[in-house]
This record gives structure tokens, sequence and C-alpha cells, in this order.
């Protein structure tokens, strides 16, 4: 693929997957592709990281912390950090977010969101992306909810825009852990056949506690580069103290 591409490659993953993530306090996160429509309580802190390896030998660390502020109104905002190698090349890219919920979560109603942000370079400072989503959440019970995302994609470089897709199920299936499944991807021209394909993920989220969770997923073709992808991923909460428990209030963990 060369350097050019595979940062554009890692570019968006950066975008689809967001991460990234909730008053309502959960989002589907961390390595996961597909967000939530929540996001975290103001106040509250957390620092997402994951490694990722391919059956190509493509590889990837990324961590992402992230705080929930009131500007005007709530607002969850993160910085994702990636390093990765493709094709036997090294890059680093930064990519910054701001995620605010429009319509709250609940029991057999839907909860719609809004995020956008971007992906840059940060060897040389080129800006790789622009994206902007709109993911909703249908909370089908205390248990179960499903998520929906839709969104726009600029590959800056080659001066390209996709229509970017993804539709997850959460199920927690005890009190500590939890599965989810995911397709996701992006649709429009490309060069590489494997770019516009469908991608899938499926993982355990195994939560002992309110601060720490821990992720194991497969993936296919998650990056576009029709591979397979083990993911191994962890979560450290900062809540508000005093505050309810975050699962407490969405069910979810």
């Amino acid at each position: 693929m060369g350097q050019r591409a595979g940062r554009i490659a890692f570019a968006c993953i950066v975008i689809i997957t967001a991460l990234i993530p909730s008053d309502g306090a959960w989002a589907a996160n961390g390595a996961y592709a597909v967000d939530a429509a929540d996001i975290s309580e103001v106040g509250s802190c957390k620092v997402e990281s994951w490694l990722s390896t391919a059956t190509n030998t493509d590889f990837s660390t990324v961590a992402n912390p992230s705080c929930a502020v009131n500007i005007v109104r709530p607002v969850e905002l993160s910085m994702q950090t990636v390093r990765f190698r493709s094709d036997g090349d090294w890059g680093t890219i930064l990519a910054p977010k701001a995620k605010w919920n429009i319509i709250p979560t609940g029991i057999g109603k839907l909860g719609v969101a809004f995020y956008a942000g971007g992906a840059l370079d940060a060897a040389t400072g080129e800006n790789l992306a622009a994206f902007a989503v709109v993911p909703a959440t249908f909370r089908l019970s205390e248990t179960m909810r499903i998520n929906v995302n839709a969104g726009w994609l600029w590959d800056r470089p080659r001066d390209r825009h996709y229509l970017t897709y993804g539709l997850g199920f959460d199920w927690k299936l005890t009190d500590v852990l939890q599965w989810t499944i995911e397709g996701f991807g992006q649709a429009g021209a490309s060069d590489v056949p494997s770019v516009v394909r469908p991608r899938f993920q499926t993982g355990m989220r195994y939560r002992p506690n309110e601060i720490f969770s821990v992720d194991i997923i497969y993936g296919r073709n998650i990056t576009g580069e029709n591979a397979n992808w083990i993911t191994i991923g962890t979560t450290i909460r900062f809540p508000v103290p005093g505050s309810k428990p975050e699962h407490h209030r969405t069910g979810h963990l």
C-alpha cells in the first residue's frame, strides 16, 4: 500500500471508530467502531487504549483520552493518538473529536447524537481527513440495544468523499460481561476494492468494577485491508465523585 496509503487507511478507521466514546453515560467505544448516542457525564473522564494486530502483519496501538465538559451545552471531547505499521511503514495519526447528545436515549425510544472531527499526520501536520457522524441508539431493554451510525468522510489526500455507515448490537449477558457484534464501512469510489467492502467486528467486554474494563475483539477487514484482526483493549474511567454508577444508569457496560 505504501506509507501514504497506509496513513489514509488508518485515518479512516480512526474516523469510523470512534473510539470513540455518557449523562446517559455509555458509548460503543474503545476499539468498537459503531458508536452509541450517549455521551459521558459532565465532569467525568476516561482513557481508552487498545492494541490490534492483523494476519497481514499490519499493527496499531491507540490511546484515546476523553472528558465531558459543559461549553454552552454538554460536549464530550477526545483526542485519539494512533501509532501504526502498514505494509512495513510506520506512522502516527492524531484525531480530535467532539460529540454532542441531541435526544437522550431511553428504553423503547430513539436517542440521537452528533460528532465531528478530523485526522492529521503527527509527523508532517498534513490534514488527512474530516468526518461527521450521526449515531442513533434504540434501547430494547436494560440489557440490549441497537446502534445505527450514518455519516460523511472526506479523504483529503485523494479528495474523495464517502458515506460511512454502521450497525451494532450490544447485549449485557451478566453483571460483568457484555457481547457486541457490529458491521460498518464506507461507500464510494476507491481504487482498492476492499476499502469499500463491509467490515465486521465481534467481541466480549469484561467489567469487574466501575473503573476498569477489558475487551477482546475479533475483526475482519477493519481498515479496508482484507485481513483478520485481533484486538485487546482497556478502559480506565474517572467518574464524577458521588455520581450514580455508569452501568446503573444505562444498563450497559
